[in-house]
């Protein structure tokens, strides 16, 4: 049970990464208490410590932290400007209040700053600051390209655009950089609009030189060509694939809001087995093969079914006990530890155990 050291033959698939990121995000979202929050956003932090690798894009769970501290204060200071109907009696400060329209009623600019508004933004905008941290740690542990070929085959266009916009963006980054370096031997001055412009010259020359190529080379490949699809199956196909995407819509409002929860789980459910329906049915128009697929295996599903484990329990306290997970402000009180969704939460640690060691953080 050991976790092997990670190869080409038995890497996990980037789906799996999704999916656990996607439960921890689904569980954050049922909760405002800022301890379990910060259990989630910890638990998130330590498996990408333990299981990224050294890529480019590996890098971007640091960002996606910044932006979530970045929202939080900016949560608060829109809070403490904007004022809040939330009442409060514990008063911090005064600012200088501005006088509104009759009709911009139920709005205010500046008046009284309370420790109870203050407090719910900031449950607020941790909440979305967490739901960030998931989403920058599934980026930094799953490859996009190889997520992209993944993709079933009737997005399979879409998942080429979208990789060879990826492949594109560092090589013209590189350019950038190539060419300054030159002008800087040379004795030229690097920056400036004259620079940029002589810069940009030989760019986007280059970058037109790589589009004819790869455009040949996909052409040579057979990328376009489509298999002729009866029209009653397009049509059907259509359907399908726009009712299990407004279900799936329907079903995560329902998740995410305290009053859909009867229909959401159902809802998202039926969208989703709708939405996959569309696409087996849309794939017969692409023609294809996958060189070396990635596979859906045991570990996969561990890693999956944490996150989904995570999610489901802490829907679960939601509605056994949400004082606990959602603590009130007034009164202004300290949030509690719950120890047994805390628990639930550490499930999410799974993958720091199960998943296969980078090479660069293997052990001789």
């Amino acid at each position: 049970m050991r976790a092997p050291l990670a190869r080409r033959g038995n890497a996990l698939h980037a789906g799996a990464w999704w999916l656990w990121a996607l439960g921890l995000a689904a569980a954050a979202s049922r909760t405002t208490n800022p301890l379990l929050l910060a259990l989630i956003a910890a638990v998130a932090g330590y498996v990408v410590a333990a299981r990224r690798t050294s890529a480019p894009w590996a890098r971007s769970y640091g960002a996606f932290l910044k932006l979530g501290l970045f929202v939080i204060g900016l949560r608060v200071l829109f809070s403490a400007l904007l004022g809040s109907p939330l009442p409060g009696t514990h008063v911090l400060f005064t600012l200088p209040e501005v006088p509104l329209p009759d009709w911009a009623q139920g709005i205010r600019l500046g008046g009284r700053v309370t420790a109870e508004q203050l407090v719910f933004a900031f449950y607020d905008g941790a909440k979305l600051a967490v739901l960030l941290v998931c989403v920058g740690a599934a980026n930094a542990l799953a490859s996009p390209a190889r997520l992209l070929k993944s993709l079933p085959a009737a997005l399979y266009e879409a998942g080429v655009a979208v990789v060879v916009a990826m492949t594109f963006a560092p090589n013209m980054v590189a350019d950038v950089a190539r060419l300054r370096t030159a002008r800087r031997l040379r004795g030229r001055p690097t920056g400036g609009i004259r620079a940029v412009l002589q810069i940009g010259l030989p760019v986007l020359e280059g970058a037109l030189e790589r589009s004819v190529a790869v455009a040949a080379s996909m052409d040579a490949r057979g990328y376009g060509r489509t298999a002729g699809v009866p029209a009653a199956v397009r049509r059907t196909t259509a359907c399908l694939t726009i009712g299990g995407l407004l279900g799936m819509c329907a079903g995560t409002y329902g998740l995410l809001a305290a009053e859909g929860a009867a229909y959401g789980v159902p809802a998202l459910l039926a969208g989703l087995a709708l939405a996959v329906a569309g696409l087996r049915l849309g794939g017969r128009r692409s023609v294809r093969t996958r060189y070396r697929p990635d596979r859906w295996g045991a570990r996969a599903w561990l890693v999956a079914g944490s996150g989904a484990a995570v999610a489901v329990l802490l829907a679960c306290a939601a509605g056994a006990d949400p004082q606990a997970l959602r603590p009130g402000v007034i009164p202004l009180v300290a949030p509690k530890f719950p120890l047994w969704p805390a628990a639930a939460v550490l499930i999410g640690l799974l993958p720091a155990f199960v998943a296969p060691v980078p090479p660069e953080e293997s052990s001789p």
